[in-house]
């Protein structure tokens, strides 16, 4: 069975002033992104399709993808702005892209059978990519059964700016539902997210939280595209909202047409949320190389 991972890139050079100024992570030039391909190819995955803008395409390739493509089958599709449904039109003064939900909704051309979904800034963790692959490959749930691999919140917030994180709820292993919080923040009065009216909001940090990394069927690819309509009749006009993945999931669960099994993970989460994020993540990657977790030079040593 084919197991592909959808890897959503189109805003990974946006955050760092493009793609030929980010700078690397690991002792031999690495991105965070390659550990995330190298640990998915160990754990079964055998095709990865990114998701990015058509003009990065060039650089995409020279700096990532072409070291990946000697390992794995490599596709590329491509997030547009102004790809929406017959009917709908973009708004003249709209710039932000539609959200991750619209990002993966590109990848479906590409999609055969059970795919992940992940961030291409955010570190997951090797045993992450593990348990989401032996569930998607050993489980025996329908088309509408899916999976998200959860992080504890306290482990995935920045010190140098606020997050996005799904919160999630659950009971006996399944999801019961998940709210994107948008502006979640650490300080000295611990942890809180923001409501849109600015009303600030405390939470404990025990929250388990959605960071994008997800294990689904083609059947989700018509329900994104069923939703993405309705969103944009609804909220197409503002110039700020997004459509999210973990949005249209909480929607299924909720009507009761999925399912969505919980994977914890012992995995320590850490990311580019934020430029100033960069040192702490170099030293983690060290820590990794340094006690065998990972080669000094992933793409010389044999997965």
């Amino acid at each position: 069975m084919e197991l592909t991972l959808v890897v959503m890139a189109a805003g990974i050079g946006s955050r760092y002033g493009g793609l030929k100024q980010m700078d690397p992570f690991g002792p031999s030039g690495e991105f965070i992104l390659d550990y995330s391909v190298y640990d998915a190819i160990r754990a079964g995955f055998d095709h990865v399709v990114f998701i990015i803008r058509r003009e990065m395409e060039g650089d995409f390739r020279a700096a990532m993808g072409a070291r990946m493509e000697r390992r794995v089958r490599v596709t590329y599709v491509y997030q547009d702005l102004a790809d929406v449904p017959a009917g709908f039109t973009v708004p003249p003064d709209r710039r932000k892209p539609w959200g991750t939900g619209h990002a993966v909704l590109a990848a479906a051309p590409a999609i055969r059978g059970p795919f992940a979904v992940i961030n291409a800034d955010d570190y997951y963790g090797k045993e992450s990519f593990d348990v989401l692959a032996r569930r998607m490959m050993e489980s025996r749930e329908p088309a509408d059964g899916y999976e998200m691999v959860g992080f504890v919140l306290r482990n995935t917030v920045s010190e140098h700016g606020t997050v996005a994180r799904g919160v999630c709820t659950e009971a006996d292993g399944w999801l019961t539902s998940i709210v994107e919080r948008t502006k979640i923040e650490a300080g000295p009065a611990g942890i809180r997210y923001q409501e849109l009216d600015g009303t600030w909001v405390p939470l404990t940090g025990d929250e388990m939280v959605s960071m994008n990394m997800w294990g689904f069927r083609p059947s989700f690819m018509a329900a994104l595209r069923e939703g993405f309509a309705t969103f944009l009749a609804e909220q197409g006009q503002n110039l700020k909202a997004e459509y999210f993945v973990p949005t249209v999931v909480n929607q299924l669960i909720a009507a009761g047409t999925v399912r969505v099994a919980l994977l914890k993970t012992p995995c320590q989460w850490f990311g580019v949320t934020h430029p100033p994020d960069k040192p702490a993540v170099m030293a983690a990657i060290r820590r990794l190389v340094d006690t065998g977790v990972y080669p000094a030079d992933v793409w010389r040593s044999t997965v």
